[in-house]
């Protein structure tokens, strides 16, 4: 079974994937709540322990409103946990340690004390709630603790698919057992352990912006459409005053499209768009979809960025299209 064959089977009942590119950056300290408001586009403050307001989606910016790295923060007890790419691990510590002054604030990287698995798919839930005895129940991007193959798994609501999903985090050594309890549970639920080709692939018919393709410090926030990672009451975090005055002056010159691409194979990121042999914008990446065929992920420039919009991959036709490419079977909660 190939990539696209298991990202199809995955929306038709769930997948199973290892995550080994996920790192998590730990902050401590008795200033950590009022220091780390200041550093992330969304209001931290906020966060309530339990099931519905214990976790949120957030970027770092860098002075002039770049992105350095997109997490998600979530309440710990005595701590905040940054969730995101390994890759982004060295520039988010980086930048946060530059702005501890005279604040109690302690940074660290908690990576390797965490195996990590995610479920993905319409039946993510029910699979998680017979391998935990208990249905997950949290909301969009909040957390909780449940018992799984005795061992304390965190489990988390997002995921890159659009389907129903839960992130999981297993103390180091537990995964192989934690693993097993899930596939067992999804024996009756069509769930497959796939790879993270497949993931990908999930990742690109959903548009979900990853960090190192579509989120990096030549990015600006407006231009990937990601207004659930910024709050407009947490008062002045750093990055804000780019933010706030792209929102009232019409957004950014780029935006972040898909493109529905002729032929029956992914081009290469970084292959360059066009519009009438003038170039208006760049693949950041793409995907041979079962469902959706050829497809990719583009920045280009504002007036192009219309569905419908015919364009031109290095010599192959395309056309804009609205994301997601391919719609979530799951149901609303």
């Amino acid at each position: 079974m190939n990539a696209g064959e298991q990202a199809l089977r995955c929306r038709e009942g769930a997948g199973l994937f290892r995550l080994e590119g996920r790192g998590l950056v730990v902050v401590e300290g008795a200033d950590r709540v009022r220091w780390l408001n200041g550093m992330l586009t969304n209001d931290v403050a906020k966060l309530a322990a339990g099931r519905e307001r214990s976790g949120c989606y957030a970027l770092l910016l860098t002075r002039i409103g770049r992105i350095v790295a997109d997490v998600h923060v979530l309440l710990r007890e005595g701590a905040f946990w940054l969730e995101t790419e390994q890759k982004a691990v060295a520039p988010l510590l980086a930048t946060l340690g530059k702005f501890i002054i005279a604040d109690d604030v302690r940074l660290s990287e908690a990576s390797p004390s965490w195996e990590r698995l995610a479920l993905e798919g319409p039946a993510a839930s029910a699979i998680f709630a017979i391998a935990a005895g208990e249905a997950p129940g949290l909301a969009p991007d909040a957390a909780a603790s449940f018992g799984v193959a005795g061992t304390s798994v965190l489990a988390g609501a997002w995921g890159e698919s659009g389907e129903d999903a839960l992130q999981l985090f297993v103390p180091a050594g537990g995964g192989a057992a934690v693993a097993l309890a899930l596939r067992r549970a999804g024996a009756g639920h069509s769930l497959l352990e796939a790879g993270e080709d497949a993931l990908e692939i999930l990742r690109v018919e959903a548009g979900t912006p990853r960090f190192g393709r579509e989120l990096s410090e030549a990015v600006l926030p407006a231009e990937v459409g990601l207004g659930r990672a910024i709050s407009t009451s947490n008062g002045c975090y750093t990055g804000q005053e780019i933010v706030s005055r792209m929102a009232t002056r019409g957004g950014a010159s780029h935006a972040l499209v898909g493109l529905a691409l002729e032929g029956g194979s992914a081009p290469a990121a970084g292959a360059a768009v066009s519009a009438q042999a003038v170039r208006v914008g760049e693949l950041t990446s793409a995907a041979l979809s079962a469902s959706a065929g050829a497809i990719a992920l583009a920045f280009v420039r504002r007036p192009h960025a219309e569905p419908g919009t015919a364009l031109d991959v290095e010599g192959r036709a395309a056309r804009v299209a609205a994301l997601p490419f391919v719609a979530p079977r799951s149901r609303a909660p």
